[in-house]
């Protein structure tokens, strides 16, 4: 009998300062069995949330409320090895070092989730699942 590999990606940080969008990512990725271990609107909080370890995943949003935005976030989260996947209208070309892809705004709840099982099959160096509408993934350094 062939055991289920272990899924890499458990633990999720969502970076949304839109609130109608971060409760929709909340519920999906919950309804997926991910566990969220905090949906936060700003740099500082999610600095906060990575620093306090136990994440898998970081979803970032680029522009977030106050001085900072969700690329400073992705550096942070890669300089602690964290990987990230932007949501966003405007993926940042300058900032592919620092994620793992890109999932372009609007996207249906499905293909958020659908995002993050792609990454966790490359994480884990699995044949990935076909890519959702939208997921640009970048090439690792």
């Amino acid at each position: 009998m062939r055991l289920p590999r272990r899924k890499a990606i458990r633990t999720v940080l969502v970076v949304e300062d839109e609130p109608l969008v971060a409760f929709d990512n909340e519920h999906a990725l919950e309804q997926a069995g991910y566990s969220i271990a905090a949906t936060v609107d700003d740099y500082d909080h999610a600095v906060a949330v990575i620093d306090g370890g136990a994440l898998d995943l970081v979803i970032a949003d680029v522009a977030l409320h106050g001085p900072k935005s969700g690329i400073d976030v992705a550096r942070h989260a890669h300089a602690k090895g964290l990987p990230v996947l932007f949501v966003t209208g405007h993926c940042p070309i300058d900032a592919r070092e620092l994620a793992v892809g890109c999932l372009a705004k609007p996207y249906a709840p499905r293909d958020l989730v659908a995002a993050i099982r792609v990454i966790d099959a490359r994480l884990r160096g699995a044949r990935q699942p076909r890519l959702p509408v939208g997921l640009s993934l970048f090439e690792p350094n």
